[in-house]
């Protein structure tokens, strides 16, 4: 195997269409199959282009005879927003096909993912209720949206994820999504969760503790230090390697979403792109795991 995008995006459709089998749905099958529609999702991703109505113009020249059919940009603006479950499932099934999800520490943080700036668009914004105000002190600035709460190996690959009103705890978050895949933190003996000061607090201790799992992160300057604590900044920096290819490379903050099934989805199409690109890396005995160059052009 090679790492270009044609051979990438082969091997995602045939991945997708394996997991999702003959379709079980009633009436017509739709002429863009969901394995397509998921693998151009990742390919418009990857090579950087944010309209979906130019994207569908420059499908048949980058990509030729690729997909016989390609829908209106409405059409596909539509199946990708309806398709937010499918995209979590298929981001899970691609992370724990690679040898990194048995990785027995993980990296947790959360980074802004803004939505809009003026005042009279965040008013009459869908997202209105769901996004609210903040202030990234990693950024000095303040920003209208969401925040993005991402649990990854050291490697950069996603284990879980979750969008929430910047204002919530990143502790409770971090709970809330813990309680919601209960299965995540199972058969992981020694598991090690890496997190800033942010996340320092009795309650999430006893939470984690109750469950196996070891929780490291910095103490307060008024506080003793943790004995090997200084060993804890190399492997902080990797999460900020993480969000930086994020927003860097797969643009997350110029996801153009307005609504809230339009921002999960194109949020999650990023995470997806992500985690095929490692995937792909980690088949292809790529010695730079999260390396996004082969498939960007």
């Amino acid at each position: 195997m090679s790492t270009d995008l044609n051979t990438l995006l082969t091997a995602l459709y045939v991945k997708i269409d394996d997991l999702l089998g003959r379709s079980t749905r009633t009436g017509r099958p739709p002429k863009l199959s969901d394995a397509e529609l998921l693998t151009l999702a990742v390919a418009q991703v990857l090579l950087g282009v944010r309209s979906e109505a130019r994207w569908l113009r420059f499908v048949p020249r980058v990509l030729p005879a690729a997909f016989p059919y390609l829908p209106g940009q409405s059409g596909y603006n539509k199946r990708l927003r309806s398709a937010l479950p499918l995209i979590k499932r298929l981001i899970r099934t691609l992370a724990a096909d690679t040898d990194l999800w048995a990785d027995p520490v993980w990296v947790v943080d959360s980074t802004p993912v803004e939505c809009a700036r003026s005042r009279p668009t965040a008013k009459r914004s869908n997202l209105a209720g769901w996004a609210g105000y903040s202030y990234c002190p990693s950024h000095s600035r303040f920003f209208w949206g969401l925040r993005l709460h991402l649990i990854c190996t050291p490697a950069g690959l996603p284990v879980s994820w979750a969008l929430a009103d910047p204002k919530l705890d990143e502790r409770q978050v971090l709970m809330a999504v813990l309680d919601h895949d209960p299965v995540l933190t199972t058969g992981r003996p020694g598991l090690t969760i890496i997190a800033d000061k942010g996340y320092v607090s009795r309650e999430l201790d006893a939470y984690l503790a109750e469950r196996g799992v070891a929780l490291l992160r910095p103490s307060y300057r008024n506080r003793t230090p943790r004995p090997g604590e200084h060993l804890l900044k190399p492997v902080r920096q990797l999460i900020e390697s993480v969000n930086d290819t994020l927003k860097g490379q797969l643009d997350l903050e110029l996801h153009g979403g307005r609504s809230i099934d339009g921002v999960g989805a194109r949020i999650g199409q990023r995470l997806l792109a992500l985690t095929a690109a490692i995937w792909h890396n980690r088949a292809t005995g790529q010695p730079v795991t999260r390396s996004l160059i082969a498939y960007d052009h």
